[in-house]
Parts: structure tokens; sequence; C-alpha cells
């Protein structure tokens, strides 16, 4: 390029694309409201490299000088150096869009509302348990895979790049266009920062924005959301659901291809790339995830895989033994005939509602955290089907608690995150599962949702 590049934001995207621009012989500019050691040491290391880094204040006329304004995903637009670039007609990108310009290869794009890490990280996977070269990265998070543009700066293109993809990503790009792209769920989400549903669903549906006729679309089928996202958008849909074959979830009997349970049996259809048959992989007691809602991840990481030229034996071994994520539906440990599951990740009302009904054991239901604005009686059902009994902590105790209403057996926590464990210790039976998802952010208590998840298993484990 060989030009100047703002990046707004020097968290890891934010030291990556400077990186990758200063890679390009562009000459970088960043800036960074905070102070603190670890941004400190980041803004040192760029500078060694050749970047003018500024912590503290974000100097709004240089970035809007520059040629290109690269903006990490966490500030928001209402963030005032976004409002006085706004307001001067400058446009800025996400770092996943200015990676994708450098990228050398087939990209596959994972977005949702909920499953996206776990989808996309589980198609990594089965392409790599078929031999081929799979980079993954993008939003993935809590250091599993690197920003979008580390694998920009690989020296040898990857047979597929596979990224995750947040709202907040897509919201900014211009260019980006996957070969593969992938709708897992949605549902309402992150509206502290989007003005309506609808404005959080916009940003989803930029993921088709340059859509052509040979895009292969893999989509929800058991989500009305998910089928109508792409709207005209051109390519070829494939469909995945727990509840039909793909051609009656798509509702579209010429569209049949895709991933479905056929009793315990995952099953591709359409698929075989020579005959475009039936291809029984394997029954769900085989998969190596915990929860109904990774049994639709799988499917859908089985599918997007296939499409990418994977082997039905890499999927099948891949489905067997991937890794539980940390944070996601992540067993830690089962004592005294009592199993603890990590599910921090589930931040808003729709995880938590999937987590609890993917169990077929009794539930102690731990809920709480930062409130995020969503309808918190959408659990209801669902906790008095599922679960014995709730605890409530945390800044959102009080309005979940309204939320759930008298019929559900809840206990308001007014102390310690020790003190929420230490009664669910009480409260628990034997067979029972003690489930942390919280349907909240954890910011009014912890650092992150991974700080939460790792002081809970901590906790659980007796360690606290």
């Amino acid at each position: 390029m060989e030009g100047t590049v703002a990046v707004v934001g020097l968290g890891a995207s934010g030291e990556a694309a400077a990186r990758l621009a200063l890679e390009k012989g562009d000459s970088v500019y960043v800036s960074d409201l905070r102070t603190d050691a670890s941004i400190a040491a980041r803004a040192e290391w760029l500078r060694s490299l050749g970047a003018v880094v500024e912590l503290g204040h974000h100097d709004s006329a240089r970035i809007a000088s520059a040629d290109l304004v690269v903006v990490s995903p966490g500030i928001p637009p209402t963030a005032p150096v976004l409002q006085d670039l706004a307001g001067d007609g400058v446009r800025w990108i996400s770092e996943p869009e200015f990676a994708f310009r450098f990228f050398k290869g087939p990209l596959i794009a994972v977005t949702g509302t909920n499953g996206k890490t776990t989808t996309a990280a589980l198609t990594a996977h089965l392409l790599a348990r078929s031999g081929i070269d799979a980079a993954l990265g993008g939003n993935v998070g809590a250091g599993l895979a690197p920003p979008a543009s580390e694998l920009a700066l690989r020296e040898s293109a990857p047979d597929w790049y596979v990224l995750e993809m947040s709202s907040f990503q897509l919201a900014g790009t211009d260019r980006f266009r996957p070969e593969i792209g992938v709708v897992t769920t949605l549902s309402p989400d992150h509206l502290d920062r989007y003005d309506s549903l609808e404005e959080y669903y916009r940003d989803k549906a930029r993921l088709f924005q340059n859509a052509t006729p040979e895009s292969r679309w893999v989509l929800n089928g058991d989500g009305k959301e998910v089928r109508e996202l792409p709207g005209e958008a051109p390519g070829i849909r494939y469909y995945f659901s727990l509840e039909a074959q793909a051609g009656e979830a798509s509702g579209e009997a010429d569209r049949t291809s895709g991933g479905w349970l056929d009793g315990k049996e995952l099953v591709l259809e359409g698929m075989d790339p020579g005959t475009g048959g039936k291809e029984v992989l394997l029954s769900v007691d085989r998969l190596s995830l915990l929860g109904r809602h990774n049994v639709a991840n799988c499917l859908a990481a089985a599918v997007t895989a296939r499409l990418a030229g994977a082997t039905l034996e890499g999927i099948r071994t891949g489905l067997s033994d991937f890794p539980p994520l940390p944070h996601r539906m992540e067993p830690v440990g089962e004592w005294e005939g009592v199993l603890w599951v990590n599910d921090s990740k589930a931040t808003n009302v729709e995880a938590a509602r999937s987590a609890l009904d993917s169990l077929d054991r009794p539930v102690v239901l731990l809920l709480g955290g930062k409130d995020k604005g969503e309808d918190f009686s959408a659990l209801a059902e669902s906790i008095r089907a599922r679960a014995r009994h709730v605890l409530l902590f945390g800044e959102a105790r009080h309005r979940l608690e309204k939320a759930l209403g008298p019929a559900v057996s809840a206990r308001l926590i007014d102390g310690s995150f020790q003190d929420v464990i230490s009664e669910a210790r009480r409260s628990a039976r034997p067979g029972d599962v003690v489930l942390l998802a919280p349907a909240c952010s954890s910011f009014d208590m912890f650092r992150d949702y991974e700080d939460r998840g790792r002081r809970f298993a901590a906790l659980a484990r007796g360690d606290g």
C-alpha cells in the first residue's frame, strides 16, 4: 500500500493491524485512551518497529488525514473519536476487513449470536484432520487463535482461512467476501450497544454484501431469522438442522443440501462431490462436545468442512476428538455425583436458554452479572422445565428475580462469587449439574467472561 494507516485502539487486533501495515510499507499512527502497563508495552514494541503511538489521547485530525483508518471492535460507534470522524465524513474499516485485503487464499467466515467460536474452531479442526491447512483467527478470543491480521502476515498462505466474525467487525467491512459464509444462530444481543435488534441483524447481514453466484452459505435451518438474513443475496444455500432434513428446514424443496440429525445419527446429504447422496457421519454419543446446541454446531462445521474439501473420515475423527473450548459448556469436573459445567461465555439470554435446554440432568443454574438490557422472562419456561434451583447474583440479580417471577425457585445472593459457589454446593444433589450460564456480561464483578469462568472452575475444584 505504502500510504498512511491510522489504527484506533491498541488491543490484540489493533497491534496486529499495525504490524501488518508496517510490513506492507505503510506509515502507521496508533492511538488508545488506555495507558496501563500492558498497553504501554505494546506501544513500545510498535514504536521499535517504526510506528507512531500515542496513549491517553486520540488525535482526531491526524486520524482523519490518514489514507486508511482501522478501528478495533471494542470501540463503540458512540466513542467521541469515531463521532468526530463521522462528522468529518471519514469512513473506517475493521481489522478483519484490513487483513482480508492481504489474504492469498479462500476464506470461510463464521458469524452468529451464539456458537460461532465453537463452529469456527471445529471447522478448522475438521479440515486439519483431513490434511488441509486451515488457519483459524478473528474474533475467537481467549487466546485460542490470533487476530485476522496475524494470519495475513504468514509467509505461506494456508489452504483455507477460517475467521470468526462479530457484528462489530462486520459493521466495518467493505470488500470482505468469503467463499463460504456460515450463520449459526440469531437472537437478541448487544442491545447495550445497538439502538435496535434490527440494527444488530443489519450488521450481521453485511456478511452477504459482496455475494456472487459462486458464494456458498451454510445456514441454520431451524432459525427463521437466519434463513431470512441473506435476503436475495446470490449464492448456493446449505442448511443444517436438528429438527428436519435440510430441504424441509430451508422450506425450499429444490435446495436439499446440508446436514441434519436422523434419530441419533449426524447425516450429510447432497454434499458428496461425486454422488450428492446421503452420508452418515457418526452418532451423537460419539461427539466430544456436551449439549444439544453443540450438535447443531457440529452439523454446521461438518457441512462447512465438507464444502471445503474435508474427507468423511477426517470429519468423523474430528467430531469425536475435538476438545471442549474453555468457558463454553466446559465440564470442570464431577464431585460427589455433581457435574460442574462452565458456560461463562453464555452472556445473553438465548445462550443461557440453549445451554439449559441441552442438559438431561437436574440443574442448579447460576444466573447474573452486568445487565445488558435483554428480556430475562424468556428464560422462565426453560428454567421451570430443567432447573431444580436458580441462584441469582451480580448487578442484574434483582431484575432477574422480577422477570422470572414467583413460579421459578430462585434465591438472591448478595455477597461475593465465592458465596454463590458455596450456596450452589449446598443446593446440589447427586445427579445434578451446577451450570454457570449467566445470561449477562461479567463486567460488574470480573475483568471478562474468561476471568469469571476461571474463577468458577477454581472454586468448583475447591482451589478458591
